[in-house]
């Protein structure tokens, strides 16, 4: 099966769609039946769950990034930065590899055990 996102404003994923690989034999022809499906002109792009394409399995309220051609989710804290290669985000300081539980501390930009 092959999956499509719906592109919105400012390149926001709004739904995404799963087509047969009959129809979707390419990358146009699944766009082309979507819109064909809902009577739209709609932006749609392919995504991939193994990331073969786009690097990220598009979601709901991620942003497609049209200069690196990739799905980026929104960042689940200010400090984190975006990884180039993989255009996901990281903390700036590495989770501690100690076998114990942490979360992430923003105010402190930290990594906090959990009790």
């Amino acid at each position: 099966m092959a999956h499509f996102a719906k592109l919105g404003v400012g390149n926001i994923v709004e739904r995404v769609e799963v087509v047969s690989n009959d129809i979707a034999t390419t990358e146009q022809a699944g766009v082309d039946f979507l819109n064909n499906l809902y009577k739209t002109r709609d932006v749609w792009k392919q995504t991939s769950y193994n990331g073969n394409i786009r690097k990220n399995f598009a979601g709901i309220g991620y942003k497609y990034d049209q200069t690196r051609d990739a799905f980026i989710s929104p960042s689940r804290y200010p400090s984190w930065i975006l990884n180039e290669d993989t255009c996901q985000w990281e903390p700036p300081v590495a989770y501690p590899n100690d076998g114990q539980i942490y979360k992430w501390n923003e105010a402190d930009q930290n990594w906090t055990l959990v009790e």
